[in-house]
């Protein structure tokens, strides 16, 4: 890491910046610097102007990466560099507005029946009956367990934030189960260890590209073509909480959203909200045919 990236590193842990967007902005920043051959410090406005218009017409970045490129790099010059930021030099691609990838329960059912592998379908489980992002999924920690309230402790999710949610008694029966394969102190899923040693001597918990990498093996062999990741099964239990008619205010407070707005879009998802809309069109345009 050069000099200039172990300060803005340093900054953005002074600031309180997650892990997560650290790595992005350190990656955003070298790609800057290798595309241009030089230290960013070293840049113009006009080559700073033109490498976001490269990024959108050329790359053709998402309007969330192009964001994030943007307030990366407007980091470096603000808050390590302390340099003036260009009061015109403002990046605002188009944000696409898409709902995501939502799978039934039956859809649910079939993928999780289709990884073998005890260690990630237990966790896969997890993360679909307690909504949980991946990354909550694979830390989640022996000692988040509260069996006397049947509630989950979710460490430092988004916004570094602690949340219960709901643990279900299958679940819980299935985490019993899996940790007495392991009998980790900590980790409810712990890395796989090297060859000879003990689940137990493992330093941190499984990855989680590995957790990915089994997910689309599973949905490969399910035959099921929508497009799922690990981040589906968390859609899909917002969307089956609000079928069941679990209140919006609390599903917010299960996935940890910060805004309702965010957990409203599931609204446009559940079968309910079509079906109440398909009889209303449905009506109207049997209404209209009587009268010709």
């Amino acid at each position: 890491m050069t000099a200039l990236r172990q300060q803005m590193w340093e900054e953005m842990q002074l600031r309180g910046l997650s892990t997560g967007t650290q790595d992005c902005y350190i990656s955003a920043v070298r790609r800057l610097a290798a595309h241009y051959r030089k230290s960013p410090d070293e840049l113009s406005e006009e080559e700073l102007r033109a490498y976001f218009l490269y990024l959108m017409n050329e790359k053709q970045l998402s309007s969330s990466s192009c964001r994030v490129a943007h307030y990366a790099i407007r980091f470096l010059y603000v808050q390590t560099l302390k340099q003036t930021w260009p009061a015109d030099l403002v990046v605002r691609p188009a944000k696409a507005t898409k709902l995501p990838v939502v799978l039934s329960v039956a859809e649910v059912q079939q993928l999780l029946g289709c990884i073998r592998k005890p260690h990630y379908r237990v966790c896969l489980s997890t993360i679909y009956a307690c909504g949980l992002r991946r990354s909550e999924g694979v830390s989640l920690q022996v000692t988040d367990i509260d069996s006397e309230r049947m509630m989950l402790l979710v460490r430092q999710g988004k916004g570094a934030k602690d949340r219960y949610v709901p643990l279900p008694e299958s679940i819980l029966d299935m985490l019993r189960s899996h940790w007495t394969s392991h009998r980790h102190p900590d980790w409810l899923f712990p890395a796989k260890p090297r060859n000879g040693q003990s689940w137990a001597t493992a330093i941190a918990p499984m990855s989680e590209s590995s957790l990915q990498k089994a997910m689309r093996a599973a949905v490969q062999e399910s035959g099921i073509k929508k497009h799922a990741t690990v981040h589906t099964l968390r859609h899909s239990y917002a969307t089956h909480m609000l079928e069941a008619g679990v209140n919006l205010r609390l599903i917010q407070a299960y996935l940890g959203h910060s805004s309702i707005t965010t957990t409203a879009r599931y609204l446009h998802l559940t079968r309910p909200t079509e079906t109440v809309a398909t009889e209303a069109i449905n009506r109207i345009m049997a209404e209209m045919t009587c009268q010709e």
